[in-house]
C-alpha cells in the first residue's frame, strides 16, 4: 500500500513512522500516512517564511490564477476526491461528492476576490495629511484542520490564506488525512512555489501543538473541539500570535406551531442527522411549539428510523459510520448519560450492528425528548447523530432556551410569520442563522460563531480579511519642517 508523505518545501518527505487510516464502515485500513514530529514543523516553518517574500510580492493575477487552476483540478477530480473521503471518514458518497464541489468552490470565490477594492482613505482633521489604510498579508500561517469535513475545511483554510499572500503549514486531522494528501499531490502538479504550502501529518499532541507554539508562526488557525481550543489559545498567548477558533456548538432549531409539521420535521432531521451529525453546526436541540409537540415526536421518531445507515460507498446510503471507534463509544457513553438523567428516548440509542454494518462504527439515529435546560444533553456537544428537544409556550421562553448554553455557533427559526422568524433569529446569540432553512452554507458568507464556539470568521470577504494585517499610511502633502523645537 502506498504510504501518504508530508509536502514540505515543495518536496515529499517519509517521515519513516506510519500511521493506518481507518475505513469507519467496516474496520478496514482505507491508506497509510506518515507521522511528522516537531522537526518537520520546523522544517516547513523554514520554508514557509523563506518563500513569503516573493509569494506576497506576486501580482494578485498572479496568484490567483494558481487558485483558479486548482478549482478547476478539484472539480476535474471531484469523483476521486470524494470516493477518498467516504472511505476515510464514513460519510455517504453523495456527501463527499458535494464537498468536493463545494471546495473547487472556494478556491474559485478567493480567485475572483483578491483583486477587488480593499483598503480605504480617511478624511482626518489635518488637511495636509491623506490618510490611508491597506491590507497586507500577516506572513506563516499554522492551519489544523478537523475530521468531519476533510478536503472542504482544506480548501476553506488555505484558499483564502495564499490569495492574501500567506503561506501556510496545513495539519489535517491524523484520523482523515488521505485527501489532504491528494489535494498537496495537486498543488505540486500545478508548480504552486516550494514553500508556499506545505503539509505536515501527524497527532494534535505533537505536531498540533508544535503549531500552535512556534514561534516562526504569525497566526495558529484552528477548527475543532472547544477544549483543544483552549490550549491553542495558551499556547498561542507565549509568542502573542494570533488566533483563529472556530469550534463546538450546542445549535437550536426553534419551530413555531405555524409552521408545517410535515416540512419542519424534515428539516429537523437534516439538521440533526446530516454528515451522521457529526458537524459543529448541527440542530443538535429541537425547540418545541408546545402546540405541536407530541405530533411533531411522532412523525420525527418515524422519520429518524427511516434512515437508512449503510457503508458511504453504498447506494441510496443516507448515513455512515462514525469516524472512529473511539468517537464512536464517546457518542454512545453521552448517549447513555442522558438515558440515566432522565431524558425520554423516543428512537435510537445503540450501536447498530446488523449485517454488513457488523464490522463499522454506526450508531442510529438518536431523540431524546422531555430534556431539561441542565441536562448533559443539552448542555454539551455530542457530535453524533443525537438530537434533543426541548418544549416552549412563549416566544421569550424559546429564545431563553435557545441561548442557554455557553455555546453561540449556529440557529435556526421555523415560522410563517417572518416578521416573528426575524425578530426571534435577531435575539439568538449565534454567529450563523437561518430561516425555514437549516444547514445551508456558502463561499460569500462569513461563517464562525459567538461565545464559547470561538474567534473570528471564516469565508466571504471576512475570511480573506482574518489572513491581512491592516496598515495605516499618512502622507504628507506640504513636505517641510515640523518646527516642533526651536
Amino acid at each position: 500500500m502506498e504510504i501518504g508523505k508530508m509536502y514540505i518545501n515543495g518536496k515529499w518527505v517519509d517521515s519513516g513512522l506510519h500511521k493506518e487510516s481507518i475505513n469507519p464502515a467496516d474496520g478496514s485500513v482505507a491508506g497509510l500516512a506518515c507521522e511528522g514530529s516537531p522537526k518537520d514543523v520546523d522544517a516547513a516553518v523554514a520554508a514557509a517564511a523563506a518563500a513569503f517574500p516573493a509569494w506576497s510580492a506576486l501580482p494578485v493575477t498572479e496568484r490567483a490564477n494558481f487558485l483558479f487552476k486548482i478549482a478547476n483540478r478539484i472539480e476535474e477530480l471531484a469523483e476521486d476526491f470524494a470516493l477518498i473521503d467516504t472511505f476515510d471518514n464514513g460519510k455517504p458518497l453523495r456527501d463527499s461528492l458535494g464537498d468536493a464541489y463545494d471546495s473547487a468552490a472556494c478556491f474559485r470565490y478567493y480567485a475572483g476576490l483578491i483583486d477587488k477594492p480593499s483598503g480605504g482613505t480617511y478624511l482626518v482633521p489635518d488637511p495636509n495629511t491623506q490618510a490611508l489604510t491597506v491590507r497586507e498579508p500577516i506572513g506563516v500561517c499554522g492551519q489544523i484542520a478537523p475530521w468531519n469535513y476533510p478536503l472542504m475545511m482544506a480548501a476553506w483554510k488555505i484558499a483564502p490564506c495564499v490569495a492574501a499572500g500567506n503561506c501556510t503549514v496545513f495539519k489535517p486531522s491524523s484520523l482523515t488525512p488521505l485527501s489532504s494528501i491528494k489535494l498537496f499531490e495537486l498543488f505540486d502538479e500545478l508548480g504552486l512555489p516550494p514553500g508556499v504550502a506545505n503539509l505536515v501529518l501527524g497527532s494534535g499532541q505533537t505536531v498540533g501543538r508544535s503549531i500552535a507554539e512556534h514561534p516562526g508562526i504569525d497566526k495558529v488557525v484552528f477548527t475543532g473541539g472547544t477544549d483543544t481550543g483552549r490550549e491553542i489559545m495558551r499556547s498561542a498567548a507565549e509568542t502573542i500570535k494570533g488566533v483563529g477558533l472556530e469550534l463546538g456548538g450546542k445549535s437550536p432549531m426553534i419551530v413555531f406551531g405555524d409552521y408545517d409539521i410535515d416540512t419542519a420535521v424534515d428539516w429537523a432531521l437534516f439538521a440533526a442527522f446530516c454528515n451522521q451529525g457529526e458537524v459543529c453546526s448541527a440542530g443538535s436541540r429541537l425547540i418545541l411549539d408546545e402546540a405541536i409537540y407530541d405530533p411533531f415526536l411522532e412523525k420525527l421518531a418515524a422519520r429518524a428510523n427511516a434512515i437508512k445507515l449503510a457503508p458511504g460507498d453504498e447506494e441510496g446510503a443516507e448515513m455512515g459510520p462514525l469516524v472512529s471507534e473511539s468517537h464512536m463509544n464517546s457518542v454512545l457513553a453521552k448517549i447513555d448519560a442522558a438515558k440515566k438523567e432522565g431524558a425520554k428516548l423516543i428512537c435510537g440509542g445503540d450501536r447498530v450492528y446488523d449485517g454488513k454494518l457488523k464490522n463499522g462504527y454506526f450508531v442510529a439515529p438518536t431523540v431524546f425528548a422531555d430534556c431539561a435546560p441542565d441536562m448533559s444533553i443539552v448542555q454539551e456537544e455530542v457530535f453524533g447523530p443525537v438530537l434533543a428537544v426541548q418544549k416552549f409556550k412563549t416566544e421569550d421562553e424559546a429564545v431563553e432556551l435557545a441561548n442557554g448554553t455557553v455555546f453561540g455557533l449556529a440557529g435556526g427559526v421555523f415560522s410563517n410569520d417572518i416578521t416573528r422568524a426575524l425578530r426571534v433569529v435577531k435575539k439568538i446569540r449565534a454567529g450563523i442563522t437561518w430561516v425555514n432553512s437549516y444547514h445551508p452554507t456558502f463561499s460569500q458568507a462569513p461563517w464562525g460563531g459567538y461565545k464559547q464556539s470561538g474567534i473570528g470568521r471564516e469565508l466571504g470577504v471576512y475570511g480573506l480579511e482574518e489572513y491581512t494585517e491592516v496598515k495605516q499610511i499618512n502622507i504628507n502633502l506640504v513636505p517641510g519642517p515640523v518646527g516642533w523645537f526651536k
